[in-house]
């Protein structure tokens, strides 16, 4: 039987939500292991002059303890 925890992650990228969602998971795979699945909760941007400069994501990671 697999034993999981849900964190939940803030990300961001001046390319896109997916960019954002991906860069979560790679920095949160330097320290987590056995990484099962993210789940987009939130996206937003962030506005400059009237052109989004930041997309952002805060999502949870569900992986499984050892």
């Amino acid at each position: 039987m697999a034993v999981l925890k849900v964190i939940e992650v803030l990300s961001s990228s001046e390319t896109s939500w997916e960019d954002a969602t991906r860069k979560a998971v790679e920095q949160a795979a330097k320290s987590l292991k056995n990484i099962r699945s993210v789940y987009v909760q939130e996206q937003s941007a962030t506005v400059k002059e009237n052109k989004v400069v930041e997309f952002r994501v805060n999502l949870k990671l569900t992986f499984e303890i050892e």
